[in-house]
């Protein structure tokens, strides 16, 4: 199934949190920090426009822990996480495209995240993301 369209609607496990993430989706992150390794996540990172919450906003809980940057969202009905604003940028979303059905992730190269040594990953996330660092 091609991940290349503009949106894609997703749910937490029960349903009760409904969301679209824009596209196109072409690749995923899987981050190794002790939550996401956790949860199994495969996540998509997008602005604050390429994330709109349809409904169950209320069902929606927060979870932080470490520098209490990072907020990973869950339904209080099921636990589920589908979208987290990062510790890299919390400006940014980060969704879960394991909520979203008509994501083929197994089609998706996945780049890995060394969450479980942040500081460092961080660094060189940001070191090769600069101007001139190819």
């Amino acid at each position: 199934m091609p991940n290349d369209r503009t949106g894609y609607t997703g749910t937490c496990h029960c349903g009760a949190v409904k969301f679209v993430v824009n596209g196109p989706i072409t690749r995923a992150t899987q981050c190794t920090c002790s939550v996401c390794s956790r949860m199994g996540a495969l996540w998509h990172g997008t602005d604050e426009s390429g994330l709109t919450v349809l409904s169950g906003e209320d069902q929606l809980r927060l979870y932080q822990f470490g520098s209490m940057t990072a907020k990973h969202y869950f339904c209080r009905n099921c636990g589920i996480h589908p979208f987290s604003r990062p510790r890299l940028n919390p400006k940014l979303w980060v969704v879960n495209l394991r909520c979203v059905p008509d994501i083929d992730a197994a089609s998706l190269p996945v780049s890995v995240f060394d969450g479980a040594h942040w500081e460092e990953a961080a660094q060189a996330l940001l070191s090769r993301a600069r101007p001139g660092n190819g």
